[in-house]
């Protein structure tokens, strides 16, 4: 496994980072513990999750998933092997079931912290995030950005003096952001830098081969402000694994029971594409899935890949992706194919 250290910040993350996401939903406690021992046991030692997860969110489950990796550090013992990423819930999406009026302003961040430490049942994260931002813009896949005149949002500068106070306390460590734009992340850095407050260090967006538009507008500021991304989504839900080519819905897999998750999936240029990466994979006898992943792996700006799985072989595959180089001329196919479908599902 290869690390690598996040700049600004003193974390040596793997290169394979575990995703969670699915805890306390598709998958029980016990297989959740079964694929953290699996994945430490190759290497891995950056672990990500959320107050809102498992997803789909809803109020039944909210904070399992940081419940079920609690048990797990107090079971085994092994917080100080880890690095323990997790997120703040930002309005919308319907999630004020997480708290009343909900915002990304001093009350609702502290409280946020408090209750993800007490879960976690630890007393420090190593990375806090922000998931999404708390202002009328763009993400998960959203276009046609509008204008509103009655735009209610919590200053950013705001965010950024509650997070300083958690950081002074000891209550986390560094700070991130997730779903951001380009205009998100310079005004995190430029306000930090000119009031003296604490610097993002990573920003955590969507990036496979169906969706590289953090290389549009994201992908310089990643290089040159040196804030890399920590990609989620590499596999597009699971699409770019092939197993839902030629309208294939395995039983148990997550676009099969989750019909609302269609951002991969929902238009014939995201299935056709699929194909198209999906075939040139198998052409050059290399596992669909691992080519996807080992495409986001060598990317230079990003820090980590967040991968998830629901079973111990789906997890060492992706695992395994460390291993797989892609070739000169596999990567020249793939920029043929990025060319013709051009961004199909942003």
């Amino acid at each position: 496994m290869d690390y690598t250290r996040l700049p600004h910040s003193s974390l040596d993350v793997s290169k394979i980072c575990l995703g969670t996401m699915t805890w306390g939903e598709q998958n029980t406690q016990a297989q959740a513990f079964e694929q953290l021992d699996y994945a430490i046991g190759q290497g891995i030692n950056f672990i990500d999750t959320a107050e809102m997860y498992p997803v789909p969110p809803k109020a039944e489950t909210q904070g399992e998933t940081e419940r079920i990796l609690g048990n797990y550090l107090k079971a085994r013992g092994k917080r100080d092997d880890l690095i323990i990423a997790t997120k703040v819930a930002a309005p919308g999406g319907k999630s004020d079931y997480i708290r009343q009026n909900m915002a990304l302003d001093w009350r609702n961040i502290h409280q946020a912290v408090n209750d993800s430490l007490e879960r976690l049942q630890i007393e420090t994260i190593d990375l806090y995030q922000l998931h999404w931002p708390d202002r009328n813009t763009n993400f998960f896949g959203e276009l046609f950005y509008e204008q509103q005149d009655d735009e209610k949002l919590t200053p950013i500068i705001d965010t950024l003096e509650a997070l300083a106070d958690l950081i002074k306390a000891g209550k986390i460590r560094y700070i991130g952001v997730s779903n951001e734009t380009p205009w998100g992340l310079m005004k995190y850095l430029q306000l930090a830098e000119k009031h003296g407050l604490p610097r993002i260090i990573s920003v955590q967006n969507p990036y496979n081969l169906l969706n590289r538009s953090f290389e549009v507008g994201m992908a310089e500021i990643a290089h040159r402000e040196e804030l890399p991304l920590l990609a989620y989504s590499p596999l597009a839900f699971g699409a770019l694994s092939g197993k839902y080519i030629g309208g294939q819905w395995p039983e148990g897999a997550r676009l099969t029971l989750f019909k609302r998750f269609a951002r991969y999936t929902g238009s014939q240029m995201a299935l056709d594409a699929t194909q198209a990466y999906v075939e040139l994979a198998r052409e050059f006898n290399l596992s669909p899935a691992q080519m996807a992943l080992a495409f986001v792996n060598g990317r230079r700006f990003v820090g980590s890949n967040i991968i998830g799985a629901t079973n111990l072989e789906q997890l060492k595959e992706n695992i395994d992706s460390t291993s797989v180089s892609l070739s000169a001329e596999l990567m020249g196919r793939i920029d043929e194919l990025a060319a013709i479908y051009r961004i199909p599902c942003p």
